[in-house]
């Protein structure tokens, strides 16, 4: 089996986040370094990509139900 190549990357976040991360990686049952790059392989993955197609479908398909709602300057800027 080939290895694979790792880097290593270093990210401050404030000591709720870090808290956070520690606990959800824990509940999980992973280290919080699994649990990063998981969820950067989420954000990054097919399901990301899909969420963001259908939302920008659904937003055309609507966008002048939006423009009656709001008002036809409030929906594009």
């Amino acid at each position: 089996m080939a290895k694979t190549r790792k880097a290593q990357l270093n990210v401050r976040v404030d000591e709720g986040t870090a808290r956070a991360a520690r606990e959800r990686a824990l509940a999980r049952g992973v280290s919080v370094n699994r649990y990063i790059e998981d969820l950067v392989r989420q954000d990054t993955g097919e399901a990301g990509r899909a969420f963001v197609d259908a939302a920008a479908d659904f937003m055309r398909q609507y966008e002048t139900v939006f423009a009656e709602e709001v008002g036809e300057g409030q929906v594009r800027g």
